[in-house]
């Protein structure tokens, strides 16, 4: 049978499929080659019904117009379609380019990802603490300038200021107070997560889906390899423009998220893969909406599970890392944290409104807080800190994810020698012993904030919530009153 009118006629066989660069348009089909009897179809491939074997495909298609005169004599038809433009996707990148340039490995799975280089270089951005730097920047330009305008020689006095220029640096960042360390981990264009992440690995897949019907993009997740050994990646991810932390929620993952995290975990664990996970967020997103998803029970389902993984766990704290929305991804075997970055059970923010009623205490209890990394390191909840490029790790990328790199396989290869269950034994034991603190020796065992002494005698079972030093002491004293009793009695008798 034939397709015959404006259009050359097309010998079909079966049927035939119509398609365009937008993809498959529709599907016309011959049900019998009779051809009173035939039967179109048009089918759209968006919703996965676009199917046939055909003779002929159309390259591109935009409209024509349906016509059918049965000729029982000559047994032709017309047959046209005309199809509606549907709606654009917003994802306009994915996933392939006109022109595919393999990577070194022959692979293509960097096309997968919507993460692709920014098409303009960041705008630098100078912290309060760095005006000097930029002072001494513009004095540069300015000399230079100069000599390039009048043609003479300035060499020597800018040879003078770049060596201040790097005095002054190297002063400042091997000094930095714990309110700086808190603005260059926030700072705008420190690395995030993928950056780290397709730094260090040689290859990589991301992952997406909690298998509910749900994808967050403030935590991604995914496979990859690092001098041949495949990990399991998780990480917040931060944007790295305006549009960027809007599409991320500014690194704020959803209980979607975080249950997103829990399945790939839970698929690292069972085919045996290494979690490498990578802490960047402010905190779990505290909105209505993740409230009502359940934020709390995935946040505290994450903290069961990841402690009953039989696969070694290495987490790095590359940003600032807050309060449960870290912890969710951060029971691990090892904590590395980067020299600048931060990790807290508050912002800073947060526990000056609560203890001093008003945000502008914020550098006081940053200072309060011990949230930077050499003081996490002294309390044991760090096992190492990562030195950072001078400048910071967004001074040089490239830099901080070599020094990450080569921590992360470090403490992998110790881990790897361990056994299953004293590897989770150990990270129970890690996590038990956190914190520092001194047993009660000489306090007074009566409260005396502003609060009245208790009248009545303490029961036995009232004396386990007393520190131990005081408890002694009360019992000490207990035992001295009841010994002393008898004796005066009997001196009474004895004086009688």
């Amino acid at each position: 049978m034939a397709m015959a009118g404006t259009a050359p006629a097309v010998q079909i066989n079966g049927g035939l499929n119509i398609s365009s660069k937008h993809g498959m348009l529709g599907t016309i089909r011959c049900r019998n080659a009779c051809a009173d009897e035939v039967a179109i179809q048009l089918q759209s491939s968006r919703n996965g019904m676009g199917c046939c074997s055909g003779a002929a495909r159309f390259a591109s298609l935009a409209r024509t117009i349906i016509k059918q005169r049965p000729n029982r004599e000559a047994g032709f038809f017309c047959a046209g379609a005309k199809i509606r433009k549907g709606k654009k996707s917003t994802e306009t990148e994915y996933p392939w380019p006109d022109k595919i340039n393999l990577d070194e490995q022959g692979s293509c799975l960097k096309y997968l990802s919507r993460f692709k280089p920014l098409a303009a270089p960041p705008k630098p951005v100078t912290l309060p603490f760095e005006r000097p730097l930029a002072d001494l920047e513009k004095k540069i330009d300015e000399v230079r300038e100069l000599a390039h305008k009048t043609g003479m020689d300035f060499s020597e006095q800018i040879r003078e200021l770049e060596e201040k220029y790097n005095q002054v640096r190297q002063d400042l960042y091997l000094h930095l107070t714990p309110v700086q360390r808190l603005s260059v981990a926030r700072h705008p264009n420190r690395p995030t997560c993928l950056d780290h992440v397709l730094n260090i690995a040689d290859k990589w897949l991301e992952l997406h889906g909690d298998r509910g019907g749900f994808e967050d993009p403030a935590l991604v997740t995914g496979i990859g390899k690092i001098d041949g050994m495949s990990f399991m990646f998780l990480g917040h991810q931060k944007g790295r423009n305006t549009k960027e932390n809007i599409y991320r929620n500014f690194a704020m993952p959803s209980p979607n998220g975080y249950r997103k995290a829990l399945r790939m975990m839970r698929h690292a664990d069972h085919h045996g893969f290494p979690i490498l996970s990578f802490i960047d967020t402010p905190g779990a997103y505290a909105g209505i909406k993740a409230e009502e998803l359940g934020q709390g029970e995935a946040i505290a389902h994450n903290l069961r599970e990841m402690f009953g993984l039989r696969v070694p766990i290495i987490t790095t704290v590359i940003g600032e890392g807050g309060s449960g929305g870290a912890l969710a991804i951060g029971c691990c075997d090892k904590m590395l944290m980067l020299e600048n970055a931060v990790y807290y059970v508050a912002s800073p923010e947060a526990c000056a409104a609560i203890l001093w009623k008003t945000a502008d205490a914020a550098p006081k209890a940053t200072e309060a807080l011990r949230i930077t990394a050499p003081e996490l390191q002294k309390l044991n909840v760090v096992d190492e800190v990562i030195p950072e490029p001078l400048g910071g790790a967004h001074s040089d990328p490239e830099t901080a994810s070599k020094n990450i790199k080569e921590a992360i396989m470090r403490h992998m290869h110790e881990l790897l020698k361990l056994d299953p269950e004293s590897l989770m034994q150990q990270r129970v034991a890690k996590f038990r012993k956190l914190g520092s603190f001194e047993e009660a020796t000489d306090l007074d065992p009566h409260i005396k904030r502003n609060m009245k002494k208790r009248e009545a005698p303490l029961e036995d079972d009232e004396l386990r919530l007393l520190p131990i030093g005081v408890k002694q002491q009360f019992m000490d004293a207990k035992l001295t009153t009841e010994t002393a009793t008898p004796v005066r009695a009997s001196s009474r008798n004895v004086l009688e």
